[in-house]
């Protein structure tokens, strides 16, 4: 006779799938790892961790909740001011400014997120847009205390830890901001396998079906809408404490049509999409630009068609069923 078996837990079933295995750390030290081996590149890779951070932010409100926005550098942006400020005229530390351009951004999405609870995809895609064009304007009005079109300069940061300063090499920052980044993909990756992460993904699929089956529409968008907000405003601090530097651009729109193109080349409604498409696009953005710095721009476009039209469901089918699974 066969032992009873033990019985069936919806919760085991859920989570399972998110497992930690041998691969997952090995990849995580991977990437931590980078900065000793990249030299020179240390820069690009920290410029790569920052907007693929931004990039996984802006999956959360596109590919896992249907929200349609154009917008998403106000958080971004917010983050990187509000960082540069504290660091500026209250103290260095860049954990403490890391988490309070976090939480600033945290606490606009919040507020926004009552504008995008009500009307169509393409009125989403119009408040956020404003919103990132109201707070670019304010940043430029205000230039007492952001420097205006000038930008805020003469950030300086205290050592990480307290032990270890900001090189020029990068490899600090670069360790930093992908350390950061390693982070927040590993704790996103066990919410969206959660019973939260996958109420997300029935909005997305069929809001109307969900509210049917007793989903809080609205408040689940608020919540997926500011968690977002916040981790592109880590983006934004990360951006600000390691380059020394905001300006205007930070809220521009070709910041957030940047992550959209990003996660339409490493695809959208899994993490990893994010993080792949980033290096694809700054890879890719890095060598053109040396190549023929005052046409970089068509040839990425002509890229990006060929790619859409051509290779992108072949190159990244595989990878998606294996991101999807894992």
């Amino acid at each position: 006779m066969s032992a009873p078996q033990a019985p069936f837990s919806v919760e085991q079933a859920l989570l399972g799938p998110v497992r930690w295995r041998a691969s997952h750390a090995v990849v995580a030290l991977g990437v931590l790892s980078l900065p000793l081996w990249l030299g020179s590149h240390a820069l690009l890779a920290n410029e790569i961790a920052i907007v693929a951070l931004f990039a996984v932010s802006l999956d959360l409100v596109l590919g896992y909740s249907g929200i349609v926005t154009l917008g998403h550098a106000a958080f971004f942006g917010f983050g990187a001011y509000s960082a540069a400020l504290f660091a500026k005229h209250l103290h260095p530390d860049p954990l403490l400014g890391l988490a309070v351009g976090g939480l600033s951004a945290l606490l606009l999405g919040a507020v926004c997120a009552l504008s995008i609870l009500r009307g169509s995809d393409l009125t989403r895609l119009m408040v956020t847009l404003a919103t990132s064009f109201i707070l670019l304007e304010g940043a430029n009005k205000w230039d007492e205390l952001t420097g205006g079109a000038d930008g805020l300069q003469g950030v300086i940061m205290g050592p990480l830890l307290g032990r270890f300063e900001f090189d020029l090499y990068g490899q600090v920052a670069a360790a930093y901001s992908l350390t950061v980044l390693t982070g927040v993909v590993l704790v996103l990756r066990r919410v969206v396998h959660a019973p939260l992460g996958l109420t997300w993904q029935a909005l997305r699929d069929n809001p109307l079906r969900a509210q049917a089956v007793g989903v809080s529409v609205h408040r689940e968008l608020a919540r997926v809408y500011t968690l977002a907000a916040g981790i592109a405003g880590l983006a934004g601090a990360l951006m600000a404490q390691t380059t020394g530097f905001a300006s205007l651009d930070v809220f521009a729109l070709e910041r957030s049509a940047d992550a959209v193109l990003m996660l339409v080349m490493g695809g959208t409604g899994w993490l990893y999409g994010g993080v792949l498409g980033a290096v694809a696009f700054k890879l890719l953005h890095d060598l053109i630009s040396n190549l023929t710095p005052q046409y970089w721009t068509f040839w990425m476009g002509l890229i990006l068609v060929t790619l859409m039209l051509v290779g992108r469901e072949r190159l990244w089918q595989w990878i998606s069923r294996r991101g999807r699974g894992a």
